[in-house]
């Protein structure tokens, strides 16, 4: 049982690393507010991040679960979040040789950064997107173990947020050095090749529950 769960944990904390490095919303505000306001930039936007995540997973577990185990659901989420994680890679490949971190000083607002974490990743259509497939995927999986399943799912899932976002954040105030873009797409690079392995299991999965 251990053994699974962290399994879920650490497979978990890679799928959301490879979308949380992807540029969007809260990676734009993100790094301009860090040019201005340090290293705590990235943990606060994270905070009210994960505090949106966690509703949502709580509402999902309580509201869908007779609904989630079902092997029909089951079957459909693993192959459409097997699909839509192979999609992603593709994606994250091809978008390798253009892809770079800007870190100019966007702006000078002030912002509350707990609710800029909240309504950017509302606004975030690939977010909903997300949620809607790989993340349910991931929550009908965990449940497979209770309640603790779905908690290393989801610490998993934040930590990879508060690592990279606060990674970012840092590097940002101690002078950006540590952000070239020839690290920055090795890294996604890394992350996009770990989700062709996760998609593969997704898939595998769905279709031995099928069978």
């Amino acid at each position: 049982m251990s053994l699974a769960l962290i399994s879920i944990s650490l497979s978990s904390f890679v799928i959301a690393l490879s979308g949380a490095m992807m540029p969007g919303p809260v990676m734009t505000v993100t790094v301009s507010e860090s040019v201005r306001r340090g290293a705590t930039v990235g943990p606060l936007m994270i905070l009210g991040h994960g505090l949106l995540e966690l509703l949502l997973v709580g509402a999902l577990i309580t509201g869908l679960a007779p609904l989630l185990s079902r092997d029909e659901v089951f079957i459909a989420i693993s192959l459409v979040g097997g699909v839509i994680l192979l999609w992603m890679a593709v994606s994250m490949f091809k978008g390798l040789p253009s892809l770079h971190l800007c870190l100019e000083d966007q702006g000078k607002r002030s912002r509350n950064l707990i609710l800029a974490g909240i309504l950017l990743s509302i606004a975030n259509p690939y977010w909903l997107l997300w949620w809607a497939t790989i993340g349910l995927g991931y929550i009908v999986y965990s449940m497979q173990f209770g309640l603790i399943g779905v908690a290393a799912f989801f610490v998993g899932h934040i930590l990879a947020d508060l690592t990279w976002y606060g990674f970012i954040s840092f590097g940002i105030a101690r002078g950006r050095r540590f952000f070239t873009d020839s690290r920055y797409r090795l890294l996604v690079g890394i992350c996009a090749s770990f989700l062709v392995l996760f998609s593969g299991y997704f898939i595998v999965s769905g279709i031995e529950r099928l069978i």
